[in-house]
């Protein structure tokens, strides 16, 4: 896949993971996509939830390891 296509197929994961995110008063944005590792930032509900992490872990990152070749990580940014 291209970086473009890598790209593409991300923002189509995150809007699918989105609206879990936003019913508990969440939202969730693609930054950038750079060496193999998508890049994301949590807003809303998620800044300072004790379910930040296993959200960003096991929802974002086990959902976008699975089903985006290319993509071998996720790390939030601030």
């Amino acid at each position: 896949m291209t970086y473009e296509e890598i790209v593409i197929e991300i923002k189509e994961v995150l809007d699918v993971i989105r609206p879990y995110i936003q019913r508990d008063g969440g939202n969730i944005e693609f930054v950038r996509f750079e060496d193999g590792i998508a890049y994301v930032k949590m807003t809303g509900a998620c800044v300072g939830c004790g379910g930040f992490e296993s959200t960003l872990r096991e929802l974002v990152e086990d959902t976008l390891l699975e089903r985006v070749p290319g993509v071998i990580g996720v790390e939030h940014v601030w």
